[in-house]
């Protein structure tokens, strides 16, 4: 039973607190849109999700009018392209991106995502079409999403396709210039990427998901941060526990906009994605509730304990509030999107140093950082491999989406708007990685009985 407490404390925290639903987001099956003809293949991918999303957007609205609480984005996943599109005989596949980019357009969602393929192991002719595809496949189309998983912790990490990830990076930085290297913002390269994952540019609808369904990301920051200002000087124990209770709260929200959207849709409901996701407004920062805790600045010594202990708490209060949970489930850190973060870089306090070891405890990775421009493809492959080793070796997610902003250098600022934000150029290691990465083939699974 809800109090009326906790109703009023719940308008309270969308209201002051920019407590929200940080997206909707249907996945939606293409298995059955594979075809030896490309038109005919786009044709039904076109038509299917047209069909099938054709309503998501209005009962989104429906729902932020009825329950009063703000429903950011509207998104689709699909499944990774490169299985789909490999059925036909073409030699790239930008036009696929180009339909999916139209079908979106039509139904009216903020991005699409699936323009995928997972190599960990190994390409198939199809995966290797799709990645040379996609520096211009993002370029010329505004909602498309991309990424590539190029490591599991049972396969180990594909050091050729870390190798080519770099080369991608700096190509579609350099196609999309004008935009400070926008394109890069909507690609993501993982490890042990999660098949339900609502949130972008990562996310796409896994094999072994259902023809269609609905899954939910929330957001929070502003709501954990005001309920530590009110534990200030207590211990960690208490830390831990109002971080819960406020997860909890958070994450019960989630779970009535997600069944209601799936009953509505009359689509499955399949996860709500336990993340604290950041925006670039003010009180609305994961770094600023790491500052709560008694941080100085986000960066300094006791950060990555700090975050440890916040990702830990959302998921344990999160888990109570929903039996179905899934996609990433922690706290984000990107740069650009997180005023805190951008605040820390800016003041010298955060570098992608810190940013590395804060990953081995939090849900992502090395996210929407901007790096100079002229930082080489292997230095890029060789940040992705070391967030892709510590993904394989911690059996978790790890994820890099990096930005090196064509003419742009240290201490210049990159805007991206809405969203995405502002980043501030952060500083690379100048030391060559070269030699390292020519070599490819690659690196074998860890083995997990002999941990210390």
């Amino acid at each position: 039973m809800i109090s009326p407490f906790e109703v009023i404390e719940t308008i309270k925290m969308i209201q002051e607190e920019n407590l929200d639903i940080r997206t909707i987001t249907m996945g939606i099956s293409l298995r059955d849109c594979c075809h030896s003809d490309g038109r005919i293949a786009r044709e039904k991918i076109y038509n299917k999700i047209t069909r099938l999303a054709a309503n998501l957007v209005k009962v989104g609205q429906d729902i932020e009018k009825e329950y009063g609480i703000p429903i950011i984005n509207k998104r689709i996943s699909v499944t990774p392209i490169s299985l789909i599109a490999e059925s036909c005989d073409e030699e790239d596949y930008v036009k696929f991106a180009e339909t999916l980019d139209k079908a979106a357009d039509i139904v009216g969602v903020n991005f699409i995502g699936g323009f995928s393929a997972l190599v960990h192991k190994g390409y198939t002719v199809g995966d290797r079409k799709l990645i040379r595809s996609i520096p211009l496949a993002l370029s010329t189309t505004k909602k498309v999403c991309s990424s590539v998983n190029v490591a599991t912790t049972k396969a180990g990490i594909n050091m050729d396709a870390v190798r080519e990830m770099g080369e991608v990076i700096k190509q579609t930085a350099e196609l999309t210039a004008d935009d400070g290297g926008l394109g890069c913002a909507k690609l993501v390269v993982f490890a042990n990427v999660p098949e339900d994952n609502p949130f972008m540019a990562g996310a796409f609808h896994g094999v072994g998901e259902p023809e269609c369904v609905i899954n939910v990301g929330v957001s929070g920051p502003g709501a954990v941060k005001s309920a530590l200002e009110k534990v200030r000087g207590a211990d960690f124990g208490t830390v831990a526990e109002t971080v819960k209770k406020t997860a909890f709260k958070i994450t019960r929200m989630g779970q009535l906009v997600a069944r209601e959207a799936s009953k509505r849709l009359g689509v499955s409901f399949g996860i709500v994605d336990l993340s604290l996701a950041p925006t670039p407004a003010i009180g609305d920062s994961v770094a600023h509730i790491l500052e709560e805790m008694g941080l100085e600045k986000c960066g300094a010594h006791g950060t990555t304990a700090a975050l440890a202990l916040l990702n830990d708490a959302v998921k344990k209060g999160g888990i109570m509030a929903s039996s179905y949970v899934g996609g990433l489930s922690g706290a984000f850190i990107p740069v650009s999107e997180d005023a805190g973060m951008i605040d820390a870089v800016a003041k010298g306090a955060l570098s992608i140093e810190k940013l590395e070891a804060m990953t081995c405890v939090c849900s992502v990775g090395l996210d929407m950082i901007v790096v100079p421009g002229n930082t080489s493809a292997a230095t890029i492959s060789a940040i992705i491999a070391d967030e892709a080793a510590i993904g394989v070796v911690n059996n978790k997610t790890t994820a890099v989406r990096i930005i090196p902003a064509p003419g742009k250098d240290i201490g210049d600022v990159v805007e991206f708007g809405g969203l995405l934000g502002s980043g501030p150029v952060m500083r690379v290691n100048e030391y060559s990685s070269e030699e390292f990465i020519k070599r490819g083939g690659r690196i074998p699974a860890p083995i997990h009985s002999l941990r210390n």
